[in-house]
């Protein structure tokens, strides 16, 4: 059997190693202002930015809807870490523990089960810990059989597919029971990814209706179950309200105080009592932090957060640092005592500004800063030319929202070169149609080869494909 630490790091050793654990928004920016803050004891070799991730790119998720919808192209929602960092090092892999007294991480790489050397012990001076979140699925029998989530961009693709090959069986099947099963698309829960993924698939698939002879966008059946009374709470709840108005309007049918007891023989059966057969599940209902996490030894709060200062320091520990989803930081804007700020895009990437500062501060033995940002307010697209937005205060809704969801995120999306792209992307559906392909064959790119060869495809688990 292999040591579980026979690896070496990557890299000479350093002057000081700032390790970062995660490629999302708080890992990618904090490594990115290091990079510039650090330039020349980079260059020098007196420091070294190391950023471990699982994937080599960081998804910007608010684009994930229109992505599924064909709006945007897949590989203009990811930005691709070695390009944007070329000064750090980045390692495709996975921190499994955690050791604070001894200043180092196990970390796993994609060569650990190929070169049998075992995982790789890496030290560190500072680490920045920012694994992200995992959704939080409950134990409803059939969930994990049948059930989509909507994180990562693999899940959009995969999720758009799915919709349109679920078109293409009702089109084609003489039975009337498959049809209706394959034209039900459940969603659960009424956050941003539940209600934005359901509107703009909705409105991909209405449109693509229209290129079917024997589908009508009326066939469809899109059903949004929410387990509280409101939907999109970061808006409102007037603009909520509004949300479900303008939801229900497009016959889409919003189940509020409602929750999915289980999706066993793909049916979804609700607190209600209703049943709904259906081939498509998406389950949007939560995340909770990444599993690292309960692996560190460090303080967690009730809700597994690492409890954290507002300096973004882990309560303590010495020379750990936390921010994003991650992180539990207290909001000294909020009156409200013992109050956090809410784990969203807003904070991680104003929050890995003040971590990266601070960090450097520190190296340089000068004061650290708080962190403290008002939230500024929310944005969200119902598809198409729709929407509703919170903003400073203000509340707007249909054309106006939707153009402000557009011009926020066009300007918050990470460097020029993918703002050019979605911009160019955006302006083109403007000018032509809808793609309506669906490229299902992309998750089993051997299937036809094996088929071939005469071998049997192998397929994996699809969600109830």
């Amino acid at each position: 059997m292999a040591s579980d630490s026979g690896g070496t790091p990557p890299g000479p050793p350093p002057g000081a190693r700032i390790l970062v654990v995660g490629g999302g928004y708080v890992g990618m920016y904090t490594a990115l202002r290091l990079q510039r803050k650090l330039k020349q004891r980079l260059r020098s070799g007196e420091a070294e930015i190391v950023v471990v991730t699982p994937d080599p790119y960081m998804t910007y998720q608010p684009f994930l809807p229109e992505a599924a919808a064909g709006s945007i192209s897949p590989r203009h929602v990811v930005v691709p870490l070695r390009r944007v960092l070329p000064h750090c090092t980045i390692v495709i892999g996975e921190a499994r523990r955690i050791d604070t007294v001894k200043r180092t991480a196990t970390v796993t790489t994609l060569a650990t089960g190929e070169d049998g050397t075992g995982a790789i012990e890496m030290p560190y001076d500072e680490i920045v810990i920012a694994p992200g979140s995992v959704s939080r699925t409950l134990p409803v029998p059939g969930l994990a059989d049948h059930g989509f989530g909507f994180k990562t961009i693999e899940e959009a693709i995969g999720l758009r597919n799915h919709v349109i090959e679920q078109m293409d069986i009702a089109s084609a099947t003489r039975d009337p029971a498959i049809r209706d099963a394959a034209l039900t698309f459940v969603f659960v829960g009424g956050g941003y990814a539940g209600v934005e993924a359901l509107a703009e698939l909705e409105d991909m698939a209405r449109y693509t209706a229209r290129y079917y002879h024997n589908i009508k966008a009326e066939d469809l059946k899109w059903i949004l179950v929410e387990a509280t009374g409101r939907i999109l709470p970061e808006v409102g709840e007037s603009m909520g309200k509004y949300a479900v108005r303008e939801l229900r309007g497009r016959n889409i049918d919003v189940r509020l105080d409602t929750r999915l007891e289980s999706c066993e023989d793909r049916v979804a059966v609700l607190s209600d009592g209703s049943r709904f057969p259906t081939r498509t599940l998406v389950w949007t209902a939560g995340v909770k932090p990444a599993p690292l996490l309960a692996a560190t030894g460090l303080p967690l709060n009730d809700r597994g957060r690492l409890i954290c200062t507002a300096r973004l320091t882990v309560e303590g520990a010495e020379h750990v640092w936390a921010a994003g989803d991650a992180a539990a930081v207290p909001d000294l804007t909020s009156d409200e005592p013992g109050r956090e700020t809410a784990p969203n895009a807003q904070h991680a990437v104003r929050q890995a500004r003040v971590l990266a500062e601070n960090i450097v501060a520190s190296m340089n033995g000068e004061p650290l800063t708080e962190y403290r940002h008002s939230y500024a307010g929310s944005v969200a697209s119902l598809g198409l030319h729709k929407g509703v937005a919170h903003v400073y205060g203000r509340r707007l809704k249909g054309y106006p929202a939707w153009l402000m969801h557009r011009v926020y995120h066009l300007s918050r999306v990470p460097t020029f070169n993918r703002k050019a792209r979605v911009l160019a992307e955006w302006t083109l559906a403007g000018l032509f149609k809808r793609e309506i392909v669906s490229l299902g064959s992309l998750e089993h790119p051997r299937a036809e080869f094996e088929l071939a060869a005469g071998r049997h495809p192998r397929t994996d688990g699809d969600g109830g494909q």
